[in-house]
């Protein structure tokens, strides 16, 4: 690789091995992982994005993304490392609702952009999270139930392929790449906008409450067949967490093992407080509640690292007392269980929906610590399958998606990626069978 050349190429920065820059241009979000890029190069528009996929496929390197780190959970050795982190416009049309962003903005960014006109976006739990990753990755937030995926409320985005092109797709343009888009991950190209609907969601009835955990199983029993009761404007997740003792938690569930309760109505407050009163009363009495009106861009859920991860369709009682157990277990090293709702619109999509997650799955449960022997309970009982932004193991990909919506991905990476030139990361393979339409 000529390293003149490479950093004549571009408008942004390149930092090499042996580079002042380079060490510190390489790190990860996550300290579990090292990577020595062959290069890391700045991006400071889209000739340097483009330029960096000429540059990766003339050199035989993966071509490896970064924004602002979230989603990585593979080195990118030897690979061309993109950074896009300074390309974090957000323009707001409130007339259509939409959103418009660079591929290094924030959701943070969006949240306070799309409030200023009573609106909001299909964001996740946090704000640093970086708007790009997250939605080529599904996107499940909490309207989701009442919205979808953020994948599937994007309607254009600008984005360079295997072969050089800027593209801009939609689903008039280049369908079979706008649909993979929505739920593929970065496969299939460098996207360097994004645009998406909103909205019009300004407060929202959101919070936790914490509650004793002495009948966990029979309380996440009763929340089980309760969830399928709820109207789709309303999100919940029951938790089962040990406290730290520790002066930030309230005084009343500091260093207790508790049952948590997220919610999130995007509705009156009133509907929304009597919607959860029967949950309340056989989780109760409250220890905490902090559930209360606030505007959507201030509403902080939080989340869980996901240890273990998968997809109900249904969740027994063997399975809720096997996640009781082995959270009240002393000697457990398991400090939370999550169980989230899924359905709504997460269901009900419509015909045009891009492959994203597993839509016939109700609940989804997060364990933040790996037990094997609680991995083989609850196997009879789950799907096998995870959910691409919540997946650190590039080896179960393929679980993301479904039997069909995997294969009909592969078969749009032969056609734009034959030479699989995105595959740091999680990895969908082209089929080597498949023509390339990419030129």
């Amino acid at each position: 690789m000529n390293q003149d050349a490479l950093r004549r190429g571009f408008a942004g920065p390149v930092h090499l091995p042996g580079d002042p820059g380079y060490d510190t241009h390489r790190q990860p979000l996550y300290p579990t992982i090292d990577p020595r890029p062959a290069a890391v190069v700045e991006a400071r528009g889209p000739a340097d994005v483009r330029a960096a996929v000429v540059a990766a496929r003339r050199h035989d390197l993966p071509l490896a993304v970064q924004a602002t780190g979230h989603g990585t959970h593979v080195a990118a050795d030897r690979a061309l490392l993109l950074k896009t982190s300074h390309l974090a416009s957000v323009l707001v049309d409130p007339d259509r609702q939409v959103a418009r962003v660079g591929p290094g903005a924030r959701w943070g960014a969006v949240l306070s952009a799309a409030a200023s006109f009573g609106l909001a976006p299909l964001s996740g739990s946090s704000p640093s999270v970086g708007v790009t990753g997250y939605t080529l990755g599904g996107g499940l937030g909490w309207l989701a139930r009442r919205y979808g995926f953020a994948a599937d409320s994007v309607v254009r985005a600008d984005v360079v392929t295997a072969d050089g092109r800027l593209r801009t797709v939609s689903a008039d343009r280049d369908p079979e790449l706008f649909w993979a888009l929505r739920g593929g991950g970065g496969n299939f190209g460098v996207v360097t906008s994004l645009e998406f609907r909103l909205y019009p969601v300004d407060r929202v009835l959101a919070g936790f409450a914490y509650f004793p955990a002495d009948r966990a199983a029979e309380t996440l029993a009763w929340y089980r067949d309760w969830a399928a009761t709820t109207p789709d404007e309303l999100s919940t997740a029951a938790l089962l967490r040990r406290m730290p003792d520790a002066d930030d938690v309230p005084a009343a569930v500091r260093g207790r093992r508790v049952l948590m309760i997220k919610a999130m109505y995007a509705g009156d407050p009133d509907r929304g407080r009597c919607l959860l009163a029967p949950l309340w009363s056989v989780a109760g009495p409250a220890l905490v509640d902090d559930v209360r009106p606030v505007r959507y861009a201030d509403a902080a859920m939080g989340g869980t690292p996901a240890r273990y991860l998968d997809m109900f369709r249904t969740l027994p009682d063997a399975a809720l007392e096997a996640l009781a157990d082995a959270h009240a277990a002393p000697d457990s090293p398991i400090s939370t269980v999550e169980i989230r709702q899924w359905g709504g619109a997460i269901a009900d999509p419509g015909p045009d929906a891009g492959p994203a997650g597993h839509r016939d799955a109700r609940f989804s449960v997060i364990v933040d610590a790996v037990l094997p022997e609680l991995a083989t309970a609850l196997r009879p009982h789950g799907m096998d399958a995870t959910f691409l932004n919540f997946l650190a193991d590039p080896t179960r990909t393929a679980a993301a998606y479904t039997a069909q919506n995997h294969r009909r991905l592969r078969e749009v990476k032969a056609a734009y990626d034959p030479r699989n030139l995105f595959r740091s990361g999680h990895n969908i393979r082209p089929f080597a069978t498949a023509k390339s339409t990419a030129s």
